[in-house]
């Protein structure tokens, strides 16, 4: 008989329409009310945001304090610059490629700046672009020194007999061609059930796996539950299954040589999601020469030829 656990952090309270506690991304799925905010949370907003969105703020913002610049130039007189053109366009842009060359310090010579007004300005645009450089170099060694698991999950999880027991069974590979050392999953059940004042709660289980922890994870991994006498899910039969409020959250741990240090990941699959009698297809095999061959594509990849 499966005995609950106590809350692991997410809450026993819970909603006839709660959504999953984790999304997809492995990111939790809540919604922040009267949050303070503080320069710290932009520093780690910008660590941990894609590669594409990272360098369209970078651009958007050297774009900005330039035009910025370029505005307070033109205001102030373009001939303290350069010859002005008659056309307030023109001198704009004379005045955007000044304040270019000034930020980030290149000064090719042919414009500079006349008087002292335009002499103090231009000096500090050098000091806001040394330090914003700084800062953007300071973004990127953070980006590429903070730790991170590269865990790929399967889309897919499943259900199917197994060693004469039925099984929920999903996949994880690495995303990369580094491999995992000593990976281990610790595998929670979260059930969305009414008690007995008709409201809605979360239950807890410690789902068992077959193995939770393996040596090297060069290829891929399926982790099997069993439903057996153990299994808080013993009670269900697998259309019920489907019918639950139920998610499985997940925290995968190994240790990644490239950071040195043991990384952490998190993600989740819905009940709602199993598939029925199917089986996952292999995702590696061997070549003419002997060699291991991984296909990424393969992982999510399902069949209905059940395999034992």
């Amino acid at each position: 008989m499966a005995k609950r656990i106590k809350d692991p952090g997410i809450g026993r309270s819970s909603s006839r329409l709660a959504k999953r506690f984790i999304n997809s991304d492995g990111s939790f799925n809540i919604k922040h009310l009267n949050r303070s905010s503080s320069v710290s949370e932009s520093y780690n907003y910008l660590i941990n945001i894609s590669w594409a969105r990272f360098f369209l703020w970078v651009v958007l913002g050297y774009i900005l304090v330039n035009a910025l610049f370029a505005i307070l130039y033109t205001i102030l007189g373009i001939a303290n610059i350069t010859e002005p053109t008659g056309n307030v366009f023109k001198d704009f842009l004379n005045a955007f490629f000044f304040s270019a060359q000034t930020i980030t310090t290149v000064g090719y010579g042919a414009m500079a700046p006349k008087g002292l007004l335009f002499g103090i300005i231009s000096s500090f645009e050098a000091l806001v672009g040394l330090l914003s450089f700084s800062f953007i170099t300071g973004l990127l060694y953070g980006r590429f020194s903070k730790p991170r698991a590269n865990i790929r999950f399967s889309n897919s999880i499943i259900i199917k007999k197994h060693n004469e027991v039925d099984c929920i069974m999903f996949r994880i590979m690495s995303k990369s061609d580094n491999v995992m050392i000593r990976p281990k999953v610790e595998a929670t059940i979260a059930l969305s059930q009414q008690d007995e004042n008709k409201k809605f709660v979360n239950n807890f289980y410690r789902l068992k796996l077959e193995r939770d922890t393996i040596t090297y994870l060069p290829t891929t991994w399926t982790i099997v539950h069993p439903i057996d006498d153990a299994s808080p899910l013993q009670q269900f039969d697998r259309e019920a299954l489907q019918e639950l409020n139920g998610e499985i959250i997940l925290l995968v741990s190994y240790y990644d040589e490239s950071f040195a240090q043991e990384v952490h990941q998190v993600h989740s699959y819905v009940l709602k999601n199993l598939k029925t009698d199917h089986s996952f297809i292999p995702a590696f095999y061997y070549d003419d020469d002997g060699y291991t061959v991984l296909d990424h594509d393969k992982l999510d990849k399902t069949s209905t030829k059940i395999r034992s």
